[in-house]
């Protein structure tokens, strides 16, 4: 189902802990939902009341309170106050998507009531109900993320399935905190044991129950037993569409949700549209962007990019180089030859932050390999020299770099380019992370970088090759400057 390998020590620790049963795995904080109201009504009519009574408009209360009330209408109707939407996203493009909406709604009103506040005056007062409702998502999403860690604000899940089947679903799932599901119980289809450590609930036959309630009462009684919220189907030989169809009524009569999980791993939910085709409810699946406008825009962000930030960082090299050159013997820079997009070598440039003879000494260290996988990584690594410990850490070292996204071998957003000898010991799935130009930047760093292993690094380059798009390259660059400020898992 995956590629990544879970560690047996995490998925454990993981399925105990979801089935702690003195703690409430409850609902989400109630001071979500008055936060995000209360930032959206002060943000959208605070500024526009003071700017407008500024500019000497007529009715500056009337236009503050039709802002706020046209700010909180158009995320109503997008469902941002939805419960199940609370919290769930960082993100800064949705914000800015309802945003532009409320211009588009109050540029209406604006030429209809024939109201005289300069064009650019009446923007700009609208500029800090985009930021404080993007501060206050954050904030929320941070508090639920911290909650989550803690198994707090979680669905109680009961899945239902094959036992190999259940076992990986429930492994993948207690392997993550990024979701608000926790298993606490399964109900196995047929015979064999379960080696992920949850609670059998109950246990269905491998043929559909002969009476039409037999499944269903089942299922029923192990949702009550460990008090789900949530039953999760995943689909199997022995799972029958009828069969899942008389479990799904038994549990919408009793107002519980039912979800079937597809057997996807890592694809975003941008690519998935149901359909229907004589009755069958179809899940399609929309193929990776590779062609059309968003390529295009990323080649020229990256460009235009690069060539802006070499003219821009030319004293940050002079002063870099030479801390380099009086710190220790040797050049500035260090050329090393990476694979790129469908395994064309380039050289990649750095700054050189080891001692000059550091690649004749990296045999002698492998044994001290803190990674996992193919990459070589030493948290005190000694051919680092005290310059580049400094470069390291701040990700300097990675600006020459401009100059290979400025020739097209590298992005500024993609995954990370690889060694020749990893790439010869890449199985099929690792390949798959060539299908793009390799980043400056990527998931991998906004992650955890080095603190990373071998695994989750991969999974995170196949998730980034899979469901690229342009509005995701914009994210990633933002969030890697508190990536590069953190510091973590740089060295």
């Amino acid at each position: 189902m995956r590629h990544v390998r879970i560690p047996a020590q995490r998925v454990a620790g993981r399925a105990l802990e979801s089935t702690v049963p003195s703690r409430r795995l409850g609902d989400k904080a109630l001071w979500y939902l008055p936060a995000a109201l209360t930032a959206d009504v002060l943000g959208a009519a605070v500024p526009v009341g003071l700017v407008f009574d500024a500019a000497q408009q007529a009715r500056p209360l009337f236009c503050a309170v039709g802002a706020a009330v046209a700010w909180v209408g158009v995320q109503m109707l997008r469902r941002r106050y939805a419960t199940r939407a609370l919290g769930e996203s960082r993100g800064v493009l949705p914000v800015v998507h309802d945003w532009l909406i409320l211009i588009g709604v109050l540029a209406v009103a604006r030429a209809a009531l024939d109201e005289s506040t300069p064009r650019l005056a009446a923007l700009g007062s609208l500029l800090p109900a985009l930021l404080i409702t993007v501060a206050c998502r954050k904030l929320t999403y941070r508090h639920l993320s911290a909650a989550r860690r803690e198994a707090q604000a979680v669905s109680r899940v009961l899945v239902v399935g094959e036992p190999g089947a259940a076992d990986e679903v429930t492994a993948h799932l207690a392997a993550r905190t990024d979701h608000p599901y926790v298993v606490v119980g399964v109900v196995p289809v047929g015979d064999g044991a379960l080696t992920g450590g949850i609670p059998v609930a109950a246990r269905l036959g491998e043929e559909m129950s002969e009476t039409p309630a037999g499944d269903a009462d089942e299922v029923m009684a192990a949702v009550q037993s460990h008090h789900a919220d949530l039953v999760l189907v995943v689909p199997g030989s022995r799972i029958s569409g009828e069969r899942l169809r008389r479990v799904a009524w038994a549990l919408h009569d009793a107002g519980l949700e039912l979800a079937v999980f597809p057997g996807l791993v890592e694809v975003s939910v941008k690519r998935l549209e149901t359909l229907s085709a004589g009755g069958l409810a179809v899940l399609r699946v929309a193929p990776p962007v590779r062609g059309g406008v968003q390529p295009v825009l990323k080649s020229v962000f990256d460009r235009a990019g690069a060539g802006l930030g070499l003219l821009l960082l030319a004293p940050v090299f002079l002063g870099i180089v030479a801390a380099i050159r009086f710190g220790s013997r040797g050049p500035a820079f260090y050329r090393q030859r990476r694979i790129g997009r469908d395994g064309v070598p380039f050289v990649m440039w750095k700054f050189r932050t080891m001692v000059v003879d550091a690649d004749r000494r990296k045999a002698e260290l492998a044994g001290a390999n803190e990674n996992d996988g193919l990459m070589f990584k030493m948290r005190r690594d000694p051919r680092v020299t005290r310059v580049g410990r400094l470069l390291r850490r701040t990700s300097l070292d990675e600006l020459p770099q401009l100059l290979n996204v400025l020739t097209g071998h590298m992005s500024l957003v993609g995954p990370r380019p690889p060694l020749p000898e990893e790439v010869a010991q890449y199985d099929e799935v690792e390949l798959r992370r060539l299908a793009v130009r390799p980043g400056m930047t990527g998931l991998w760093q906004i992650s955890g970088r080095s603190d990373l292993s071998w695994d989750e690094t991969i999974q995170l380059d196949l998730q980034y090759v899979d469901n690229w798009s342009f509005t995701s390259d914009v994210d990633v660059m933002g969030r890697t400057f508190r990536a590069v400020v953190d510091g973590r898992g740089a060295y």
